[in-house]
This record gives structure tokens, sequence and C-alpha cells, in this order.
């Protein structure tokens, strides 16, 4: 979705303006979740718990199952790629208790089969860290997992992925390491990413974690380059459809995500607040397609199949993850909470300078004057802000 942001239409990459809403209140959005159900419990981010599922005949706490697959990396818990340590920091992220800076609202935006909503926060360290609520009409939990995983699908509607191969597996909790290239449009090499990835399940909701992870058998290469700090991660679960009927129908996915591109930050988050929306709806054509894909009895993917190999958690392990967080809650903030900002923080100048020298910097001047004028013009438009639109 990062690398979408950065689709100009001069480019001829994406269709992608300045498109904002007028945010919603904390209250707001807790009043649209409809989710009273005693089997369900809301995990967006005006609650406090997490859905604890239908319940397994497991132990409340987690069986190290890794060690079956001895032969790789995968297997050693100690040397685990994703590890319970990181589905208490996602579980803590779910729940606002991770103790890190409020989430400033970005964006609220619908269409007649999904609603969007996404927060920025600017950490003491570290790039900024992103999450969007995401709710798809007529969807399922378990095919959403899918999707996400699906690389082999991914590559027909992603175009942003130029390869994406399997490198380690293990096929009794369905641990992956994947390499992933990604080609970015304009002033920037392409990327490439070692991620790890793993998912759990409680009842129908699934915690799938992806993060980037060392890996000493790909080689380190000047191009593409090499992105070491990488993480993307989601919860999934039904919830009540807006269409009224009480079915639980929709499908919510919490997204938290970021990762340090080698672009300076501050000119990352121009990129991804422009190009959001048009990137979530490039998405959900994907999943979309990929729904009429699984639903013409197409054999699943490799990538699927194991994306259906989750770590089972009881609901106690839950409850005990909530237990063991000592840290503040994390507030979400609307724009009316934020301080009043007098114009724009840095000069068109400056934008318009330091996006020429970004461009030469990064691709060694190798771009046309055409390109990064371009460039320089969309940063000079910093500030100016659309009216919302209704779709």
């Amino acid at each position: 979705m990062v690398g979408w942001a950065w689709k100009p239409r001069w480019a001829s990459l994406g269709n992608c303006k300045f498109e904002f809403s007028t945010p919603s209140s904390p209250s707001s959005l807790a009043s649209t979740q409809n989710l009273n159900s005693s089997k369900i419990r809301t995990a967006s981010f005006n609650s406090s718990v997490l859905d604890n599922g239908l319940g397994k005949d497991r132990k409340a706490l987690p069986a190290i199952d890794d060690a079956v697959c001895s032969s790789s990396e995968l297997g050693k818990e100690d040397n685990a790629l994703v590890t319970y340590e990181d589905l208490e920091h996602l579980c803590h992220l779910v729940e606002r208790k991770d103790g890190g800076p409020p989430w400033k609202h970005m964006m609220d935006r619908s269409a007649h089969n999904m609603s969007y909503q996404a927060w920025q926060r600017d950490p003491e360290t570290g790039p900024p860290q992103y999450c969007s609520r995401t709710v798809y009409e007529d969807a399922t939990p378990e095919l959403l997992r899918d999707f996400f995983w699906d690389d082999e699908f991914r590559l027909e509607w992603d175009d942003m992925l130029v390869n994406a191969s399997i490198l380690e597996e293990c096929p009794t909790t369905g641990t992956m390491m994947v390499h992933w290239i990604r080609k970015f449009p304009f002033f920037c090499s392409d990327r490439e990413y070692i991620i790890g990835r793993r998912i759990w399940e409680s009842g129908r909701s699934y915690y799938c974690v992806t993060k980037g992870v060392p890996c000493h058998s790909v080689p380190r290469r000047d191009k593409p380059r090499r992105v070491d700090l990488y993480y993307s991660s989601w919860y999934i679960q039904a919830v009540e459809s807006r269409k009224g009927n009480g079915q639980l129908s929709a499908c919510e996915v919490i997204l938290f995500h970021h990762e340090d591109m080698g672009i300076p930050w501050e000119i990352a988050k121009f990129g991804v607040r422009q190009g959001m929306w048009g990137a979530v709806r490039n998405i959900e054509r994907g999943f979309r397609a990929y729904q009429k894909h699984r639903a013409s009895g197409a054999p699943l993917s490799h990538h699927a199949l194991l994306a259906q190999i989750n770590t089972k958690l009881d609901p106690d392990y839950l409850k005990i993850l909530e237990g063991t967080e000592d840290s503040q809650d994390t507030k979400l903030l609307s724009s009316a909470d934020e301080k009043p900002k007098g114009g724009l923080n840095i000069p068109k100048l400056l934008i318009f300078g330091g996006a020429i020298a970004v461009a030469c910097s990064l691709d060694q001047g190798l771009l046309t004057k055409t390109l990064i004028f371009g460039v320089a013009r969309k940063f000079g438009n910093m500030g100016r802000r659309a009216l919302p639109r209704a779709n």
C-alpha cells in the first residue's frame, strides 16, 4: 500500500488525488461497529478487548509446535522467524495498549461495498507508523486471510510486485519466509524484502504477522535495495453488515504498517497520504477478483494452502496477553484534537528544492527534467486540501 502511494498521474501509474473527508471522532467510530454479540468482542480502536473466538481444547499457554520443523530455522523456537512475542505485540496494538504515541486521524472514506479509516503517528525513533480499519461487505475472514497470503494471485493484481517466492516454510505451523521484489514508480530503485509470516487463529478470528527478517542465503545487493525494517500485520474478524440485517456477513481488517524504504520520512508521509485511497481501492478490486477466482473452483495455490495452516489459540491465552501489558493505553485523535497549525511547516521553495535534490540523489541524477520537476510540482502543492467528495 505504501508503494502505491507514490503513483502520480503524470507517471501513468495511477490516478491519485488529494482526497480527505471529515474525520470521525473516536466515539462515532465506536458507534459504527454494532458488535454487541457476546461471542464476538470488537477489535476496533475504541475497544479494550480482543475477540476470544469459539474456543478450542488447547492449553492456555502456547505449545512450542514448531519443533517438528527441525530441518529449518523456522522450526527452532529460540530462532523462530515469527514468535509468540510478535503475536503479543500485535494484540497490544489492536488493544491500543502498546504505550506508543497517539494515533492521528488521516482518512475516512467509503464505497458501496467497503469502508475505510486510517490513522498515522510518529514514534520517537523509526519511520512513520500507520494503522487502518477496512470493512469489506460480503466477505469472510477465511477468504481475506487467504487473499493477503496468496502471492501467486497477488502477481496478477499488484502491479508493484515484480517477483515473489517462498524461501522456507514449515508445514506444521504454516510459517513462511518469502522473498519479494517491488517496483517503485519514480525516482527510487526497486526494493527487496525478506519477510517472515505466521498466522494465529482464535475461532474465526485471525492474527496475521508479517515482518522483515534476516536471511543469509540471499546475498545483499546494491540494486534492488533491501528494506530491513518492515512490519505489516493485521487482525481479521467477521462483523455485522452495514445493511442492518444483523448478519455477520462483513469482515473487518485492522492493519498496522511501517517500513523504512530509504526515503525521507516527511516526503514518504506526503506520498502515502496522497495515494492511500487509490491503493485501498486497488486492493479491494484485487480481493473481488479473488472471490470470483475461488468461486470458479480454481485449485488453491501453495501460498493459500499454507495460509490455512494456523496456530490455534485458546481464549484464555488471549486473556493472559491482555493482562501482561502495563503500559498506558494509546489514544485516537481526530483532527479537532490536534493543535491548529499555521499553514505549511516547510516553505514551498524548500519543498521544490528538496524534491529535486532527493530525486537526483536517490537515482544518481538519471531522471529526465520532466520527471524531476513533476515531482517538485507535486510536493509544491503540499497544503492544498481538496473538499470531501461524495462516492
